[in-house]
């Protein structure tokens, strides 16, 4: 049994984190979040320490090192601005991190934290479920197998509405977020150069706090893409069944659908992990390349 640390408790994703620690068979010894709402956690782990602070959480954290209670791992699910640093406290503590998307928001950070790394035991993993997804790893093994000359047009949309709150929160945020290329579409860039090769180029034609669009030209791919949090662009089918999310993905006039098969996606990761695999720093790379290159050369 593994022990771990978790820091953003009360996040939108935490959960998955605490659920997969568990279904793992592991161990949450502590975890911290400036807000106390993290009831979540009496669902996994009820006898887990937990901190409004992050300087008594470091002390706690400190005190069972010297009492001989090891930290195995540090799971990060606090905003995007903060991965960076959090990882650098748990390479600090001697632990191993497992980072929520995107591991960090500038593609130098990347660099900062491989220097890192190296001089501490622990590893960082950032948690890319797409590429454990069944249908996805389908759809990445039928490209390698087909023709190795074809260029494919595809088409990705994403829209998960989201109310008022969230441009008021830290994700509404461009310079703690990454907007909304880097906050709710990295998987998906991840996913694509992953299946379909490096960037070549790319044109960027919005970049609100709602809406972006752009074309990639990717090595085996034409991708137009648009992401969304307005729920006005929600399907009115999908509306009027009461959904609020939209994903397609068509490559050529065939759609791509994976709309399940989600749910276990992190404790696969998890488990992953800890069986010796997992994604490190330098897989998030080309991902986190192409969406700093989105941010920077967006209009509007």
């Amino acid at each position: 049994m593994k022990n771990f640390a978790l820091i953003g408790a009360a996040g939108y994703v935490a959960p998955r984190h605490m659920k997969a620690i568990k279904d793992t068979g592991n161990n949450l010894v502590a975890a911290f979040d400036p807000s106390d709402s993290v009831g979540i956690i009496d669902s996994y782990f009820p006898e887990a320490d937990f901190f409004t602070e992050f300087e008594r959480f470091d002390r706690h954290l400190e005190k069972l090192k010297r009492k001989g209670v090891h930290i195995d791992y540090i799971s990060i699910c606090s905003p995007n601005y903060l991965h960076d640093a959090h990882i650098r406290f748990g390479l600090r503590l001697g632990a191993s991190v497992i980072c929520e998307k995107p591991i960090v928001l500038n593609p130098w950070n990347l660099d900062a934290l491989v220097e890192m790394e190296a001089e501490y035991p622990g590893n960082v993993y950032n948690i890319l479920q797409l590429r454990l997804h069944e249908r996805v790893i389908a759809l990445k093994d039928q490209i390698e197998n087909g023709p190795a000359d074809e260029v494919y047009d595809v088409n990705l949309q994403y829209y998960t509405s989201r109310g008022k709150w969230y441009h008021h929160s830290w994700k509404g945020d461009l310079a703690k977020s990454g907007g909304i290329a880097t906050n709710i579409g990295i998987h998906f860039f991840d996913m694509l150069v992953w299946i379909f090769g490096d960037l070549k180029s790319m044109e960027v034609y919005e970049h609100t706090q709602h809406q972006a669009r752009g074309l990639l030209e990717l090595e085996r791919a034409r991708v137009n893409w648009t992401l969304s949090v307005d729920y006005s662009n929600i399907p009115e089918k999908i509306r009027a069944a009461g959904g609020r999310t939209y994903r397609s993905i068509k490559i050529g006039e065939t759609e791509f659908e994976f709309s399940g098969g989600f749910d276990e996606l992190h404790t696969r990761s998890y488990q992953d992990v800890i069986d010796g695999g997992g994604f490190r720093i330098e897989e998030a790379r080309k991902a986190i390349e192409l969406v700093h290159a989105v941010r920077n050369g967006a209009m509007g």
